[in-house]
């Protein structure tokens, strides 16, 4: 069992920066691929981004690709998300996810089926 907590959501103006975080708690936590999806009102949950165990290995989403970076500290047991030159489009809320997967693709892939999820934070990015 993993859980998670996010926080650092908020309102900011386009092109500014936010940075979320995710507090996980459980077991060998560090054995969890780990990432972000995002729902905005009315669409699917998409993925965001994923970071293999080691936080060697990064996956994003093409939308976010270059604009967001997402890393981990293990001894921490959190997550962050680094995202910069927010556009509207971004608002939506944000979900930190975690499962064993072979890969950081396989997040991804595996969409909504993910193992474990927080009860997410609002981004909110105003015109």
């Amino acid at each position: 069992q993993v859980q998670l907590v996010e926080s650092g959501g908020g309102l900011v103006q386009a092109g500014g920066s936010l940075r979320l975080s995710c507090a996980a708690s459980g077991r060998a936590v560090s054995t969890y691929v780990m990432g972000w999806f995002r729902q905005a009102p009315g669409k699917e949950r998409e993925f965001v981004a994923a970071i293999s165990r080691s936080g060697l290995t990064t996956y994003y989403a093409d939308s976010v690709k270059g604009r967001f970076t997402i890393s981990r500290d293990n001894a921490k047991n959190a997550v962050y998300l680094q995202m910069n030159s927010l556009k509207p489009d971004d608002t939506a809320v944000y979900y930190c996810a975690a499962d064993r997967l072979p890969t950081t693709q396989a997040m991804g892939s595996k969409g909504p089926r993910i193992d474990y999820w927080g009860q997410g934070t609002q981004v909110t990015v105003s015109s």
